[in-house]
């Protein structure tokens, strides 16, 4: 299967030995956006207002053609600044993403409290409560 995985850069260092077992298991994994330069958006950032928009844009396009590729997204969603199971804007889009273009969407913790709960649970996201064996 081919996943996209998505998450905050917060949790970019904890991505490793998962893409590591999912490989294990057969899987084609695409990391996130901006992956290999944690720092890009805050390099836009410094430049314009316009460069950021700029960067954010790119970054939208090529998450949607990322995950119209694909066969999955897999959420990490790890605890952040005190909020459990945290999923941030850009991930939720892109977990958006996935269900519009009809992808099998997991989640490695359970959907959060909050004002996106409703939403994320109508994606009928399968929760793997981190057994990557549930991904199939």
């Amino acid at each position: 299967m081919k996943i996209f995985v998505i998450c905050s850069k917060a949790f970019y260092d904890q991505i490793p030995p998962i893409k590591d077992e999912l490989e294990k298991h057969g899987h084609e994994i695409t990391l996130p956006n901006s992956y290999d330069n944690p720092n890009a958006e805050k390099e836009s950032q410094s430049l314009s207002e316009d460069a950021h928009r700029e960067f954010k844009k790119k970054m939208f396009e090529r998450s949607r053609r990322v995950t119209n590729e694909v066969d999955a997204v897999l959420a990490l969603n790890f605890e952040k600044h005190g909020q459990a199971n945290y999923i941030g804007g850009a991930t939720f889009l892109e977990l958006y993403d996935a269900f519009s273009l009809g992808k099998s969407i997991f989640l490695w913790n359970d959907i959060p409290d909050g004002i996106l709960y409703d939403e994320i649970h109508g994606f009928a996201p399968v929760v793997i409560g981190g057994d990557l064996g549930k991904i199939q």
